[in-house]
Order: C-alpha cells, then sequence, then structure tokens
C-alpha cells in the first residue's frame, strides 16, 4: 500500500475547502463537536502566535472528495472563529499577542514596529488586519490517506482517536510547572504506593497529585484557597515556594511510619488533604509521631461518631449542605479536628511551645546566638524595635499573611536580629528575599534559627 502523502494549505485555503466541500468533515461515524471555548481559545492562540499545531489526517475518495479522519474538532473550531464570529472569551490565558504593525511615515514609506494587541472578547473581525492576515496564512499541515471508501475511513477514524484526553485534574497539573518535579518524586513515595486508599485508577486520573497540591494549599494558603484544581495549581506556581513542598515530603515520610492497615482508608481521595493538613499542625506540637495515629485510630473507631463542632454535626454531616471543597466546610472540619485531636492529646487550646513572652525568647536568644546578658538586656527593646516597630522588618520585608509572621516564629526572627547587630550586618535584603521564597518555617525554633542563618551566610 502507498505511504499517505503529505499536503500542506495555508489557513484561509484549508477553511475554504471545508466550506466548499472538498473536505467534508462529517464523516457517519464522526463524533459530534466536543470542544469547550478554553481548548477554541488555546487553538487560536497557537495560529496567532505561530506554534505547532499536529497535522490533519484526510482520507481520499477515489473521486478525490477529502474527509477528515483525525482533527475535525480542530478544523470546527478555526472555522468558527475564521467565520462564525466566534469571540474569544474573557477566561482565555495569554490574551495579549504581539505582532508587526505596518505604518506609513510622512513621506509614504512602509515601517514595520513593534505592537500588541489584547484578543479577548474578540472575533476575527476585530482583529488588526496584520493578525488577520497572519491568521489566514498560517500553514496547516495535512497527512491524506488515498484509495479512500467508507470503511477506511471510519476504520481511520477509529485508528486515530483512541486515545484518552487529560481529565481535569490532569490537566490541572500542566498549570505546576515550577514544581512539577517536587510533586514527580513525592509521588513515588511510599506514602502514595502502600499507605493510603487511592485506588490505581485514581492514581492513574491525577487523584494523587491534586491531594499533594490541595494540602500544600490548604496548609499554606487557607485564606486563598481555590476549589477548582486548576486555579490552585496556577496560585502554587506563582507563590509556592520549594520549602512547602519539601517539609510536605517530610511530613509523609513521618507518616509511612505510623500509619496502620486499619488507619491507611481515611487517607482517601475524599479527606487526604484534611488529615495531611492536620498532620501538618499536629507537627507543631512537637509529640511523638505514634501519638497522631493513636489519634487516627480512636477517630475512626470512636470520635468520627461524635457530634464535636458547634452546630452538633458529626464529622462527616458538615458538608452535607455544601459541597466538599468549599471554604467554610475545609475550616469547619479542620477545626472540628484540631479540637477533637487537642483534647484527645490533653491540650485545652493550641499551645506555644517557643515562646511565652520576652523572658524565653531572651533565653532562645542566649541559648543560639551567644551573647552576653548584659548585651541582651541592654539592646533587647532595639531588637524588638527593629522588627516590630514603625517599619521595622516585619512591615517592609514580609507580606500580610506570611507564616513568618507566625507568633511561634517570632524568637527565630528575634535571634536574627540579634546577630544582625553582633556582626554588624544588614538583614533588609536578605529577609525580603528569604521571605518572597520561604513562606513557611520549621516549627522547631532552634532548627529554624539555624535554617535562617545558614540561609543568610550563603545569601551574604
Amino acid at each position: 500500500m502507498a505511504r499517505p502523502r503529505k499536503q500542506t494549505y495555508t489557513m484561509e485555503m484549508y477553511l475554504d475547502k471545508i466550506r466548499d466541500g472538498d473536505i467534508c468533515n462529517d464523516a457517519d461515524v464522526q463524533r459530534n463537536f466536543v470542544w469547550n471555548n478554553e481548548q477554541i481559545n488555546e487553538l487560536i492562540v497557537t495560529v496567532l502566535t505561530d506554534d505547532y499545531i499536529p497535522p490533519i489526517i484526510l482520507g481520499e475518495e477515489n473521486n478525490s472528495q477529502l474527509h477528515i479522519a483525525d482533527g475535525g474538532c480542530r478544523s470546527a473550531a478555526l472555522s468558527r472563529f475564521r467565520y462564525g464570529n466566534y469571540k474569544i472569551t474573557s477566561a482565555i490565558e495569554d490574551s495579549i499577542i504581539t505582532y508587526k504593525k505596518k505604518v506609513k511615515t510622512d513621506n509614504s514609506k512602509i515601517i514595520w514596529e513593534d505592537a500588541v494587541f489584547d484578543i479577548k472578547n474578540k472575533t476575527y473581525e476585530k482583529l488588526p488586519d496584520e493578525l488577520k492576515k497572519k491568521f489566514d496564512e498560517y500553514q496547516i499541515e495535512t497527512v491524506i490517506h488515498e484509495n479512500c471508501d467508507r470503511y477506511k475511513i471510519s476504520k481511520y477514524i477509529k485508528r486515530y482517536n483512541n486515545h484518552v484526553s487529560m481529565n481535569t485534574n490532569q490537566k490541572a497539573f500542566t498549570y505546576l510547572y515550577n514544581f512539577a518535579g517536587y510533586v514527580r518524586q513525592i509521588l513515588d513515595s511510599r506514602f502514595f504506593l502502600d499507605y493510603s486508599s487511592y485506588t490505581e485508577t485514581e492514581k492513574t486520573k491525577g487523584m494523587a497529585e491534586r491531594i499533594i497540591v490541595e494540602t500544600i494549599m490548604c496548609t499554606n494558603y487557607l485564606d486563598n484557597w481555590k476549589k477548582q484544581t486548576k486555579e490552585i495549581c496556577k496560585f502554587l506556581n506563582k507563590n509556592g515556594t520549594n520549602a512547602e513542598f519539601e517539609r510536605f515530603a517530610d511530613n509523609i515520610h513521618r507518616l509511612e511510619n505510623i500509619i496502620t492497615d486499619e488507619t491507611k482508608d481515611i487517607f482517601n481521595s475524599k479527606d487526604s488533604f484534611i488529615f495531611l493538613t492536620l498532620f501538618d499542625r499536629f507537627t507543631e506540637l512537637k509529640v511523638d509521631d505514634a501519638r497522631f495515629a493513636d489519634f487516627l485510630k480512636e477517630f475512626k473507631n470512636n470520635l468520627r461518631l461524635v457530634k464535636a463542632n458547634d452546630k452538633g454535626l458529626l464529622f462527616d454531616q458538615i458538608d452535607k449542605d455544601k459541597g466538599t471543597k468549599d471554604k467554610a466546610v475545609i475550616i469547619a472540619k479542620l477545626d472540628m479536628l484540631e479540637g477533637l485531636m487537642l483534647e484527645f492529646l490533653h491540650y485545652k487550646d493550641k499551645p506555644d511551645n517557643h515562646a511565652s513572652g520576652n523572658d524565653s525568647v531572651e533565653l532562645f536568644i542566649l541559648e543560639n546566638v551567644k551573647i552576653d546578658k548584659k548585651t541582651l538586656q541592654k539592646d533587647m527593646d532595639l531588637y524588638l524595635d527593629t522588627l516590630e516597630g514603625s517599619y521595622g522588618l516585619k512591615e517592609k520585608c514580609i507580606r500580610v499573611g506570611s507564616r513568618l509572621l507566625d507568633e511561634r516564629n517570632r524568637p527565630s526572627l528575634l535571634a536574627m536580629v540579634a546577630y544582625s547587630y553582633k556582626t554588624g550586618q544588614d538583614l533588609d535584603d536578605w529577609l525580603t528575599e528569604y521571605a518572597k521564597n520561604h513562606k513557611t518555617y520549621i516549627a522547631d525554633q532552634k532548627k529554624n534559627y539555624l535554617h535562617m542563618l545558614n540561609d543568610f551566610k550563603r545569601y551574604q
């Protein structure tokens, strides 16, 4: 059998052939148009930025009639924009298109200037002439199977469409490109392989990736919570830090040592991110991890059946009137679980293990910064004013909402201020950069101080 031949058309020529019936896009077995606005938008941007579109597969009858075997939705989407008055939606990403604009000078000479155009809410007719021309002249590649009949065309349609498109979770993950490598490493951990109750189907459909990003969002940015996985990935890609993913990885490695067959079903596709966030809060208590395992067992066997929140609801009833991903539902579940956990551990309130007034902070500074007591007593007010005073380091260098501002992190920050005065080095530029890249801290304040100190020395 002869190999299929290749044929390249301009966009205008290709779409005109469809309009004229030379290329048919309605084969009997071809599926209906299934693309959404986002897919159409992305295809149009691809054309206007001269990026790559895979070849359209055609089947040719002996009478020269062409039928689309693969690429029917692409062809229909392009036709809708070119001839169907399709308006690019406001939700489009990368809506600013750069191009060369033709300008006539006073002496009638033509020059080409750099220009930009926002295609948001625009139809083809609203494009500048230069972008219309760019669209019409785009090169469409086709591969044509010759000597076809209806049977062969249907066979090719089945062959070229025998694939599974990306689902919502898998597509959302493409927006996390800055941290995708971290996520892939985390997915290889024993927690996701052996110590959770996700099915193999859920794993192949991107459920584990979703759990990871939901947990990091819930742990570090609950105030900015997004219901859609795509929006979480976009937020974390812009605002997340390596330290947050490293901390998550450390947490699940600790959980691998304490989760049992009896309790691993708690870490399911629905509730995993809630309990993983709870464990992150547990780590701040500086209690042996085995106690969290004890709590999980007690929760599963008894506490899950206790009406523990202010409305007298069971844990599994909190989301009965709202979606499981509503921010209010997540906060209510976490508050209930944290309350039950602290009561189980015999804590009346969330403890502050690292600082209880300036006395313990001074002791922390004496032990870790190694300055004499008289100097500390003389300069302590200076340290406090430098960190917390009007236009102090907290206000200048750390954005509102950062977990670095937590009261439990105060000893580390004050110790860094004391170190800066001891060595005569300024912290402003370093802390601004550090706060940008680290939005959380190590609960153990000594370890956290050493981590900050080493980072500062590397920065210097």
